[in-house]
């Protein structure tokens, strides 16, 4: 797996489970890595730190509340779930500004997924349809085929802003 963009990246992660926050600081060895646990210590390093990406949990820390707050400093963000996993979430983290949407059960190959994000940078159409091509399968399995069918606009938007 190649890393090179990610080195020396500040990455914030903000996840309610330490598991997954030792799990993704390890995974990702060649960043600077800052978690948090809580929607209070992940506000906080926000507001304070400049960092290149974060991940975001959903669920346990209000992710989306730490979206906005990314959003708002320009900052990639990535919203990562386990219980939140859901057409209607995918489309609300997208709307909020979220660079990508990814389930924790793929959180192995995140280095590889923030990578392409750094790759894409600017390249916003590029990037949403190789998002698309990557998870198509993984979400037409977890919904069936026609999960865009409930927001088609947006997903029309989506790759044709």
């Amino acid at each position: 797996m190649k890393t090179k963009l990610l080195d020396g990246k500040r990455v914030l992660i903000v996840d309610d489970e330490p598991d997954v926050l030792q799990s993704l600081s390890e995974l990702l060895f060649m960043c600077e890595v800052t978690v948090a646990s809580t929607y209070a210590g992940g506000k906080e390093l926000l507001e304070k730190e400049q960092f290149d990406i974060a991940v975001l949990d959903i669920m346990g820390v209000d992710g989306y509340k730490l979206l906005e707050i990314a959003k708002e400093k320009g900052l990639l963000a990535v919203m990562l779930t386990a219980h939140a996993i859901s057409p209607s979430n995918i489309v609300k983290s997208f709307k909020g500004g979220a660079t990508s949407y990814f389930p924790k059960d793929e959180i192995s190959n995140i280095p590889e997924y923030l990578e392409e994000i750094f790759q894409a940078k600017g390249k916003k159409r590029q990037f949403r349809s190789r998002w698309l091509a990557r998870w198509r399968k993984y979400y037409d399995k977890k919904f069936g085929p026609d999960w865009q069918k409930e927001d088609e606009d947006f997903w029309r938007k989506f790759f044709w802003f």
